[in-house]
C-alpha cells in the first residue's frame, strides 16, 4: 500500500505520545510499551468484519496499533456492511465495519454508531470518457435507466455501462439514499467489492461507477457533482454532496467493551488514530464527548 510506509513512520514517532496517554499509573508515572503492569502490555486479539470500503483503514492499522500495543492483533475480515452488523450483532465479532449510517432498526438492536472518519463517495467513469461533470439529476437518471447514452448528457454517442455494488454493501445503501433512488437503480452488472468497479470501468470504455474516495486511482477518472470535484477539502466544507460516515460499530457502548477494545478506540480517536485516518484519504473526526 502506498500510504503505509508514511503511516509506519508516524506510528514510529506518535508511539511514545499514544503510550504517554495509555500508560499513566495513578501516581502520575509512565509505563513503557514493554514494562510491566500498565495499560500497554494487553494482549490479545480485536476481531472485526464488514465494509470492504473501510479495507485501507482497517489495514493501516492493523499495522499502527502494534506499534503501540506489540501484543495484540486485529484480524479484520472484509465481507460488506451488512454481515458486518449482523456479526457484530450476532456477537461473533468485537466490531462490526459498516460504510454508512446505522439504521433505527439496528440501532434498536442495541448496536452503537462509532463514526471514525468521513469518506467521500466518488462516481467514476473510463479515463476515455470526456464527460467531466454531471448534476445530481443526470446521475438519478442515469442510475435509474431513464438515460442509457452518454451523448444525452453531454457525452460521446455511447451505451451507458452501469455499474454498483451488490445488495447489502454500505457504499451502495449511501450512495442510493444520497440520490434517493433507493431500489430503483438498473444494474448491469452488481460486483461485490470496491476493488471489482474500479477494474470493471477501468476495462469498459462506457461504465460508470461509484467508489470510496481512499480508492480512487488513475485506473479510473473521477467526475465532478454539480461541477464539484470529489475531494478532501470539499467533502469538508460540506460542498460535496456524496459522503457518508465510516463506523465501527460495537454492541453496547465503548465503555461496556473489554479493555482490549476500549484501548483500540481510545488509538482510532487520539491524535495518532486519526492522523492514520487522514493519511489513507479519509475525514478525520472528534471523538466521543466525554461524560
Amino acid at each position: 500500500m502506498k500510504h503505509m510506509k508514511k503511516i509506519l513512520a508516524l506510528a514510529m514517532c506518535g508511539a511514545m505520545a499514544a503510550v504517554a496517554f495509555t500508560g499513566c499509573s495513578n501516581n502520575g508515572t509512565t509505563t513503557s510499551g514493554t514494562s510491566e503492569g500498565g495499560n500497554t502490555n494487553l494482549s490479545g486479539t480485536i476481531t472485526m468484519t464488514g465494509s470492504t470500503s473501510m479495507q485501507n483503514l482497517c489495514q493501516a492499522l492493523q499495522e499502527v496499533f502494534p506499534e503501540v500495543y506489540p501484543n495484540v492483533t486485529i484480524d479484520a475480515q472484509f465481507t460488506g456492511s451488512g454481515a458486518g452488523i449482523e456479526a457484530v450483532t450476532a456477537g461473533t465479532v468485537d466490531i462490526g465495519n459498516a460504510s454508512r449510517a446505522l439504521t433505527d432498526e439496528e440501532k434498536a438492536e442495541g448496536i452503537v454508531e462509532n463514526v471514525v472518519a468521513i469518506d467521500g463517495i466518488a462516481v467514476v467513469v473510463n479515463p476515455a470518457n470526456d464527460v467531466t461533470n454531471l448534476t445530481q439529476d443526470q446521475l438519478k437518471q442515469i442510475y435509474t435507466g431513464e438515460v442509457t447514452n452518454w451523448s444525452e448528457v453531454g457525452g460521446p454517442d455511447m451505451a451507458i455501462v452501469v455499474v454498483g455494488r451488490e445488495s447489502g454493501s454500505g457504499t451502495r445503501s449511501a450512495f442510493e439514499e444520497l440520490l434517493g433512488v433507493e431500489d430503483a437503480c438498473a444494474y448491469a452488472q452488481e460486483l461485490d467489492s470496491t476493488g471489482g468497479v474500479a477494474t470493471t470501468v477501468s476495462s469498459t470504455e462506457g461504465a460508470i461507477g461509484y467508489l470510496s474516495l481512499d480508492a480512487l486511482d488513475d485506473t479510473v477518472k473521477s467526475i465532478q457533482i454539480d461541477g464539484v470535484d470529489a475531494t478532501e477539502e470539499n467533502i469538508t466544507a460540506g460542498t460535496y454532496a456524496l459522503q457518508r460516515p465510516f463506523v465501527m460499530a460495537t454492541n453496547g457502548e465503548i465503555s461496556e467493551q473489554s479493555e482490549l477494545v476500549q484501548a483500540f478506540f481510545e488509538f482510532v480517536y487520539s491524535e495518532q488514530g486519526q492522523e492514520v485516518v487522514s493519511q489513507v484519504g479519509l475525514i478525520t473526526v472528534d471523538g466521543p464527548s466525554a461524560e
